[in-house]
């Protein structure tokens, strides 16, 4: 089938948006009719060519949701109609990263999906008989995508989609840092550095789980007031002091778990040294730019703070984003607050645009 979709021809120039060739889906796959697609900084990051393992030409997006339109062969736990979420870390339940409690990453296909292919090594995109690669084995800057059965969520058909696609990456990874990487415990004191949609979700886990102060550090004093509204206790305008203003509002000690989600080194450092001394423990779930480096100060880590990076918010996947989207369903979570933009997918390259201009937290493609 023909489909539209937004390609990468080359890194830093814009997403250009072209006609393509979709082919049906194999064995264990599944075709997805998107529905809603949020613009995630790993788009962005991906396009810019920061990222060392990106490639060309690619159809980006990997924030997605959909409607199963048709099934592969072996499909079994999809059929046609299902709402689905689309998931670049799969979960196959049976790797043994799968039956581990103590990861999220799952191997299954880890090596052809990093390479930018389906699981058997090939592309269901192409142009002109040219094969176009799928970006982190989703690609959902197009009307209808081929995924592999075990990287798709199923979430209840009450979830507005435009809503669930965030559980796609963002709202799930700044959530699980909190609820599955760090198990906040109830009482605790939290620090998030970082009010984009992984740092308020990351404020949000942090309340489901109990905590008793949650400070939120951002240069923004808007995305800080999105912050006080989502849960946080008390917030800070980030700067070259953040540290000593955390040590004094912990009383000296710091505070019990700190959330680094902005991506950049600096604060990551500062998350690191506002950690409590004695257990405090920093969660890093920002990715940082090709070639860059965390400095971390020993005496830091030998008087007892520990870091820890997350993927996804160790989420696995397929069990628990759709009871994610069931807690947004109950109340728990205010995910229509998060979307600040609706766009089209010709207008993509804007969503961009917004990105970097920290305009609202996100902006979603509506399809």
């Amino acid at each position: 089938m023909r489909i539209k979709a937004a390609v990468l021809e080359e890194f830093g120039a814009p997403l250009t948006i072209q006609e393509l060739e979709l082919a049906e889906p194999k064995s264990g796959e599944v075709l997805v009719r998107l529905v809603a697609c949020g613009v995630c900084h790993t788009d962005l990051y991906t396009a810019s060519g920061a990222d060392p393992s990106g490639y060309a030409p690619t159809v980006l997006g990997h924030e997605g949701a959909g409607v199963v339109e048709r099934i592969g062969e072996g499909v079994s736990s999809l059929e046609e109609g299902d709402h689905v979420v689309t998931l670049f870390s799969p979960q196959c339940r049976e790797c043994i990263h799968c039956e581990s409690n103590q990861t999220n990453l799952c191997l299954a296909i880890r090596e052809q999906q990093n390479r930018g292919y389906l699981p058997d090594g090939t592309a269901r995109l192409s142009r002109g008989g040219e094969a176009i690669r799928h970006f982190m084995g989703t690609s959902t800057f197009a009307e209808y995508t081929v995924m592999p059965e075990i990287a798709l969520a199923k979430v209840s058909p009450e979830a507005p989609l435009e809503g669930a696609c965030l559980f796609a990456c963002g709202l799930s990874t700044g959530l699980g840092a909190a609820i599955n990487t760090a198990k906040v415990e109830p009482g605790s004191t939290c620090v998030v550095f970082g009010a984009g949609l992984v740092g308020l979700g990351a404020v949000i886990g942090c309340r489901l789980q109990g905590a008793e102060r949650i400070i939120c550090v951002d240069l923004s004093e808007e995305r800080l007031g999105l912050a006080a509204r989502h849960g946080a206790t008390e917030t800070v305008v980030g700067g070259f002091d953040t540290v000593e203003r955390i040590v004094e509002l912990t009383g000296g000690f710091g505070a019990d778990y700190t959330f680094e989600a902005t991506g950049n080194v600096a604060v990551m450092r500062q998350a690191v040294e506002s950690a409590r001394m004695g257990w405090g423990l920093c969660t890093v779930a920002g990715v940082a730019g090709k070639g860059e480096t965390l400095e971390i100060v020993p005496r830091f880590l030998i008087t007892g703070r520990r870091v820890a990076g997350s993927s996804f918010g160790g989420v696995k996947g397929r069990d628990q984003v759709p009871q994610l989207v069931e807690r947004w369903l109950a109340g728990e979570i205010d995910v229509e607050s998060f979307v600040s933009h609706r766009l089209t997918l010709d207008e993509v390259n804007r969503g961009f645009e917004l990105m970097e201009a920290q305009d609202g937290i996100r902006s979603v493609i509506s399809f």
